[in-house]
């Protein structure tokens, strides 16, 4: 599955999940039998070659219609900022639905 996130910098390691306004680069992710397999940038959310299936944002007040007009999953990482946090919790099914 490709997870698409906004972030504040193209350095996997030391990167934070940012609000979708405040994003200089997005990440996609790809997720395949319980690992991290790739991490793709970009500083554009359309540009990248892989339909994002599902999107992270930091809090429930985010705009994601764009996101919800492509029937991509709407994600909420409340508490996750690292990419390693947010795809552990992804597995672990620990970031909620987005509350509307």
């Amino acid at each position: 599955m490709y997870v698409l996130l906004p972030m504040d910098s193209e350095d996997v390691q030391e990167a934070s999940l940012t609000k979708i306004d405040d994003a200089k680069v997005w990440a996609q992710l790809l997720i395949e039998s319980g690992e991290l397999v790739e991490v793709n940038h970009n500083t554009d959310k359309d540009a990248f070659e892989n339909f994002s299936e599902a999107a992270v944002v930091i809090n429930d007040n985010e705009y994601v219609w764009p996101f919800m007009e492509k029937s991509m999953m709407v994600l909420v990482a409340h508490t996750q900022r690292s990419i390693d946090d947010i795809v552990e919790a992804y597995l672990f099914k620990e970031l909620h639905d987005l509350a509307y």
